[in-house]
């Protein structure tokens, strides 16, 4: 059991480091508030191999981290509700058959963008919040096939390398 934990804590390092990357090098994609998402390939992955209470733990760790270090309180409960709704998509879509790693990646990043807008449509008590749900969909969709690609690369590595 302790290998796993020091294994987990490893990958909450990754995730980590992975986000203060993105915190110092902004990704423009034009619109504010659209980030890539590097630390979620951390979670993708390890959903493929390791406990899911473990690949849980990672990214609550990794979010309130990240929230007190890179960002503020507010920035916080929007990543706490996508990180969150993400994860419950992306893991019920692992398990059924017929979604690949980039189709379980791409249900998880627009997940996320849909869970956020939730939050920030019940913060600011403005329903036209949605209005920015296309320009979302269409972000969560293409940043999660990019992390979705590169997991499918790195996953063989990874199972291969817990064998």
């Amino acid at each position: 059991m302790a290998r796993k934990i020091a294994y987990a804590a490893m990958m909450a390092a990754l995730a980590m480091i992975f986000s203060y990357v993105e915190a110092l090098i902004p990704f423009s994609f034009g619109v504010p508030g659209i980030k890539l998402g590097l630390a979620n390939l951390v979670v993708l992955v390890g959903l493929y191999f390791m406990e899911q209470q473990l690949v849980f733990g990672i990214l609550i760790t990794r979010i309130v981290l990240s929230g007190f270090l890179f960002a503020n309180l507010s920035t916080l409960l929007y990543s706490l509700a996508g990180g969150i709704v993400s994860f419950g998509v992306m893991l019920l879509l692992k398990r059924i058959k017929g979604f690949s790693i980039v189709g379980v990646s791409i249900a998880g990043g627009v997940s996320h963008n849909i869970a956020q807008l939730v939050v920030a449509t019940v913060v600011v008590e403005n329903r036209y919040v949605f209005s920015y749900l296309p320009i979302l969909l269409t972000a969560g969709m293409v940043t999660g096939m990019l992390i979705g690609i590169v997991g499918e690369r790195v996953k063989p590595y990874l199972v291969k390398g817990k064998n």
